[in-house]
């Protein structure tokens, strides 16, 4: 086995952690696999993997070599796809960090038609709802919500996603409806909502440029730090929400939520890909990116 086979048998085990599932990845006997690891950390000089029964883990060496061999397998790949023609079926693996609501309410239901056109290709999809390293994590496109950070990742702003204020029927039968920013002095509270990155409930948000200010900070009995959990308080009465209107359309239509306050909502949040590198954009990256941008336009304000 070559230096380049080796390097590619070494990223399969790192990515899924197991000599086994790589073995049947790339279908190959396991004990090749791991004559491979064997061959590419004496040639080397150094320990690739960290294993015991349980589990294979990168060693810090390990971590800086999958780095860099991750962009060289995707230039092969893409030069492969170029050349033969058998390579049109697209095929291989993608891993995806996206946000658990987005995941569930517009990912999931459309990934059938996704595969039907590329039954070859397989996801990877994960649900953090955090920052994470997506080089260590082995994640080759994430979405987010939200202003970014300054760093060294690819960005591709989508659009920004609206967002609405609502409450339960019941919530507005016991407190009113506020129809103002003013109208929350009266007895009206909120669903806290806690920052991921700094454990702070977030305050209630108005349209950029609105002067007439909240009255106080508008108050709240309970404070959660998931979109479900936010959304189910809700449901149960406990106070008004912020949301992105896809997330709640459903309910919206069936009753169990209702917009207020719709002259005064927040500012839309901004919706990027994030990638680690431009050299890293594979087929399999441009077709999910072209298939999600496709998927949220609809719910992206204009």
């Amino acid at each position: 086995m070559d230096r380049f086979d080796q390097y590619r048998v070494f990223a399969h085990v790192a990515e899924m952690g197991s000599f086994i599932k790589a073995a049947n990845a790339l279908d190959a006997p396991r004990a090749s696999v791991s004559a491979a690891i064997q061959q590419l950390e004496t040639q080397l000089g150094v320990r690739l993997l960290h294993r015991t029964t349980r589990q294979v883990r990168l060693t810090a060496d390990g971590e800086q070599l999958l780095a860099r061999v991750r962009p060289l397998l995707a230039e092969v790949e893409d030069i492969d796809q170029l050349f033969h023609a058998s390579q049109r079926q697209m095929s291989g693996r993608l891993s995806i960090d996206v946000p658990s609501r987005i995941a569930r309410r517009l990912i999931a239901p459309a990934l059938p038609g996704l595969l039907r056109r590329h039954p070859r290709l397989e996801l990877a999809l994960t649900s953090t709802d955090r920052a994470i390293d997506l080089v260590q994590a082995g994640v080759d496109c994430a979405v987010r919500i939200g202003a970014l950070a300054d760093s060294s990742l690819v960005v591709r702003p989508l659009g920004r996603i609206a967002l609405i204020n609502c409450a339960s029927p019941g919530y507005v039968r016991e407190h009113g409806e506020p129809r103002q920013p003013a109208d929350l002095s009266s007895g009206h509270w909120a669903v806290g909502y806690a920052s991921p990155k700094t454990g702070r409930e977030l305050p209630w948000e108005l349209p950029p440029g609105d002067d007439t200010g909240l009255p106080a900070p508008l108050p709240s009995r309970v404070t959660v730090d998931n979109a479900e959990n936010y959304i189910a308080c809700c449901l149960a009465g406990l106070g008004l929400i912020q949301i992105p209107r896809f997330d709640v359309q459903h309910l919206l239509d069936a009753g169990e939520l209702v917009e207020v306050m719709p002259a005064y909502r927040a500012a839309p949040m901004p919706v990027s890909l994030i990638y680690p590198h431009r050299r890293q954009r594979t087929r399999r990256l441009t077709v999910f990116q072209e298939w999600f941008d496709a998927l949220m336009r609809p719910h992206l304000d204009a």
